[in-house]
C-alpha cells in the first residue's frame, strides 16, 4: 500500500512539473494552449454518442465541459501512471533514476497521445520538430519528477 501512495504522490508531483513547463513554454513562446485534449473529449462524445450540454455540443456550455473534462484526464493520467510506477517500481531497483525518468515520461505520453491518435484526433507522423519538444520536454519533467519524488518519499537512491 506504501508504494502505491508514493506512486500517487509522485504521480501528482510530476503532473505539476509537466503542467508547470507546459505553461512556461507557452509564456516564453507566447504560444497557445493546445486543443486536443478537449478534441479528444469531442471525440469520445460523437463515438458515444452522448451530449455534454442540453444545448447542444456546440454551445459554451458543452465547450467549457470539454475544457474541464480535458484537463482532468490528464490529471488522472499522469497521477494514474505514477501509481502504475509505484507498484512497479521496486522491480526496477538497478535502473539509474535519469532512465526511470525518461522511461516514464515517454510512457506517459504514448499513453496520452496513443488514444488521441487512434480516434482521430492527432497524427504524431505528421508534427514538426517544435511540435515533438513541446509535447516530449513536458513529459520527460514529469518522468523525472515522479521518479525522482517516488525514490524521495519511499527513501530510495
Amino acid at each position: 500500500m506504501g508504494a502505491l501512495l508514493a506512486g500517487l504522490a509522485a504521480g501528482a508531483a510530476g503532473t505539476t512539473a509537466l503542467n508547470l513547463v507546459t505553461y512556461l513554454d507557452m509564456v516564453v513562446r507566447a504560444r497557445p494552449a493546445s486543443t486536443t485534449p478537449e478534441t479528444t473529449v469531442r471525440r469520445a462524445e460523437e463515438l458515444a454518442g452522448v451530449d455534454l450540454a442540453a444545448r447542444g455540443p456546440d454551445s459554451e456550455e458543452a465547450g467549457n465541459r470539454r475544457s474541464g473534462i480535458g484537463a482532468l484526464l490528464g490529471i488522472v493520467a499522469g497521477v494514474g501512471t505514477g501509481a502504475v510506477y509505484g507498484l512497479v517500481r521496486n522491480r526496477l531497483a538497478r535502473v539509474p533514476l535519469p532512465v526511470l525518468g525518461a522511461g516514464v515520461g515517454i510512457a506517459v505520453n504514448v499513453g496520452t497521445t496513443g488514444p488521441m491518435a487512434a480516434m482521430g484526433v492527432t497524427d504524431p507522423r505528421h508534427w514538426s520538430g517544435s511540435s515533438w519538444l513541446s509535447d516530449l520536454v513536458p513529459h520527460l519533467a514529469y518522468g523525472l519528477v515522479t521518479a525522482a519524488v517516488y525514490d524521495a518519499i519511499r527513501g530510495g537512491r
